[in-house]
């Protein structure tokens, strides 16, 4: 079992099915919290009017971009198979590496292992995100487990929402990474509610970090959502993006938005190397900066800090999502429960530690398991039975 607190969400491949709960015209929600609450490892719902939610009534398509050497050359050293030995192939002595997809370049490439044409054809063996199967799996099409407030990692601190760093995550299964920002004298921080609070770093020394892990990882996809809690310019986060070098990796989808079948496979992002997919919840704007994509233009969310252990699978962010729109779109399960506590007149929203196993468990009342279960039984998609077993 991974060592998080209980703070972890799921994002979900859905489309969205019949079910008594659900309106005619629009999920089933929850309205946002008008009381103001002191936040120790729990987050609010922002509620400002200057909170907006972006409303695309038409497809916008970007010009597809163009691979670079290194890349297209790395993507073409996927083609080939790989041998145990240097002699003969044999079914005893060859291992094959077989991605399927295509890369987004005027040249096209071959991503299936050269074999005899007598011989059978080999299946994958290279996991992607931990499993084979997934790499002929749309991104759209697969629950990943995410780590809520990923960076909040300070010893002896409460308002820390993890017990193991980013790297530590990732390296469990971890393959989404949620964190909120705040902007310090033009510098973006990690901060949690207030950088007076809970100050983890420079966003750029956290994306320094993830680019690193991915670096040495190129057989994996994974996702970052960034809380722009200051509501900055989102060309702000262009700067560290770069500087990191998680840049590179970024995911420029053909489109805005993407639509729930419109993106591509493991095996295409990763032969393409653009296996880095980074939304933000406010102020996106992927016309100016692509490899930002809005968040609530592709998925929606449960409750946020949620307080109640059966978390419901119902529809809070973006306010008034219809049926329709929603089986377009994935969706992000908040399961990190949290206790309102009063202390001196003052409420404050608390992680709740001492239920860790439980929240966290594959089973039992308040697991992430029955939260899965749950949201399966409302949202008609195709999900591995065994796909949770790291949670």
């Amino acid at each position: 079992m991974l060592q998080f607190l209980p703070l972890a969400c799921l994002l979900f491949p859905a489309t969205h099915g019949q079910n008594d709960n659900v309106g005619s015209n629009t999920l089933p929600t929850i309205g946002l919290p008008s009381t103001s609450i002191l936040n120790l490892g729990g987050d609010l719902v922002p509620t400002g009017t200057e909170f907006s939610y972006q409303s695309l009534t038409s497809t916008v398509t970007l010009s597809p971009g163009s691979l670079s050497g290194e890349t297209a050359l790395w993507a073409n050293g996927l083609s080939t198979s790989t041998h145990a030995s240097s002699t003969t192939p044999s079914s005893s002595s060859t291992s094959f590496t077989v991605l399927q997809g295509t890369l987004q370049s005027t040249t096209p490439a071959n991503a299936t292992a050269t074999v005899n044409s007598t011989s059978t054809q080999p299946a994958n063996t290279q996991p992607c995100n931990n499993y084979p199967e997934f790499c002929a799996r749309k991104y759209s099409n697969i629950t990943e487990v995410a780590a809520h407030n990923s960076p909040f990692v300070v010893p002896n601190n409460a308002a820390s929402n993890q017990a193991l760093k980013v790297i530590d995550q990732l390296n469990d299964g971890i393959r989404m990474l949620h964190g909120q920002t705040h902007m310090i004298n033009g510098t973006l921080f990690y901060c949690h509610t207030s950088c007076d609070l809970l100050n983890a770093g420079t966003a750029e020394s956290y994306f320094t970090d993830i680019a690193g892990w991915v670096r040495r990882h190129p057989y994996d996809v994974v996702t970052l959502l960034i809380g722009n809690a200051d509501l900055v310019n989102v060309n702000d986060y262009a700067a560290p993006l770069q500087s990191s070098g998680l840049a590179r990796y970024a995911y420029i989808p053909s489109e805005v938005p993407m639509g729930i079948d419109d993106w591509p496979t493991l095996s295409e992002m990763i032969l393409t190397q653009k296996r880095v997919v980074i939304f933000i919840d406010y102020n996106a704007n992927q016309t100016a900066v692509p490899h930002i994509l809005d968040e609530f233009s592709h998925l929606w969310e449960t409750p946020f800090s949620p307080t109640d252990r059966s978390f419901p699978c119902i529809q809070q962010r973006p306010p008034g999502l219809s049926i329709e729109d929603a089986q377009q779109r994935m969706y992000l399960v908040n399961h990190n429960l949290n206790t309102e506590l009063t202390l001196a007149g003052i409420t404050i929203l608390a992680a709740t530690v001492s239920l860790l196993n439980e929240t966290n468990n594959v089973t039992g009342p308040g697991s992430l398991g029955e939260t899965a279960d749950d949201c399966t039984g409302m949202f008609v998609f195709q999900i591995r039975d065994t796909q949770l077993k790291e949670s």
